[in-house]
């Protein structure tokens, strides 16, 4: 059953000609797990403040079609109301965070502390919520004392908390080293497993092959093509369209036209690759050889 719904929605922004999004049509189901991919400029932000409720509440602008989360439609609910059931977390998690608290703990509980929730139970929540994350031990440090991926996890800890019904997250890693954006996708596996729906949009593209049950390609504000990862990030369709694609997926297209891949589908991982190489038993340097005679 669709959780997310959108129908033929174009948006641009204040004091701009084109069209941020053109025609979008998506839905997206309960507990999926749906990727975004697309170059710079091709309206994946807008997208995630479109199903935030950014746009239109914040952001104003021209919107035309209809935005429905969980039964509510965007323009007829308030954007309070709104984020009840959608969490967003932007690419800097430090602009997440609201300055207003000295612990992690505090941070975490602050937007339970706005909508009312009573002390006992938002220390239940908060504790649950830190342990699911798995940073129960980061409690009582300052929220600026932290790695740049334990505040990304801090920050998807505060959106947990709120038990919103859908989480989108704005290339959350983009701005972390290999120990950072493997924390925070822990995180995102870990919500998922536990049945919550994600829209993530993200540039690195091993990652979503192992996460995503679909992966959805944006160019210039409409949709490309949608599939599952090894369909999208695979397809000769982006190669064109200044897509980020994966090195074993570059390696795989040209090692297939010297002959030296086997499979019929090209990988998007380093497991997909080796697995598709071992079944080549010619050493590479025969095969090129060869190839160059």
């Amino acid at each position: 059953m669709a959780i997310v719904n959108l129908q033929n929605v174009t948006y641009k922004y204040p004091l701009t000609d084109s069209p941020a999004l053109q025609n979008i049509n998506l839905q997206v189901n309960e507990g999926e797990f749906v990727a975004i991919v697309g170059p710079n400029g091709a309206g994946k932000s807008t997208l995630c403040y479109t199903l935030a409720g950014f746009v239109p509440h914040f952001f104003k602008g021209e919107i035309t079609g209809a935005v429905e989360v969980a039964g509510n439609e965007s323009s007829k609910s308030t954007l309070h109301e709104w984020v009840l059931n959608v969490g967003l977390a932007f690419q800097n998690p430090f602009n997440q965070i609201s300055g207003a608290k000295y612990t992690v703990f505090e941070e975490i509980a602050f937007g339970l502390e706005n909508i009312g929730v009573p002390r006992d139970k938002m220390k239940q929540r908060v504790e649950d919520a830190m342990q699911l994350t798995g940073i129960s031990e980061l409690a009582e440090r300052s929220p600026y004392s932290l790695s740049g991926g334990q505040q990304q996890r801090v920050a998807l800890t505060s959106i947990l908390v709120m038990q919103p019904k859908v989480l989108v997250l704005d290339e959350p890693t983009s701005q972390m080293d290999p120990i950072g954006t493997r924390e925070v996708f822990g995180v995102i596996r870990t919500m998922a497993e536990k049945g919550m729906t994600v829209v993530l949009v993200e540039h690195k593209v091993e990652w979503i092959a192992n996460f995503a049950d679909r992966v959805i390609a944006l160019h210039d504000g409409q949709i490309l093509m949608e599939g599952t990862p090894q369909e999208v990030l695979t397809s000769d369709r982006l190669i064109d369209k200044a897509f980020g694609i994966s090195r074993y997926t570059s390696v795989a297209r040209k090692a297939k036209e010297l002959g030296l891949w086997k499979k019929n589908e090209l990988p998007v991982t380093l497991e997909e690759a080796a697995q598709g190489f071992a079944l080549n038993p010619t050493p590479l340097r025969e095969k090129k050889a060869h190839h160059e005679n």
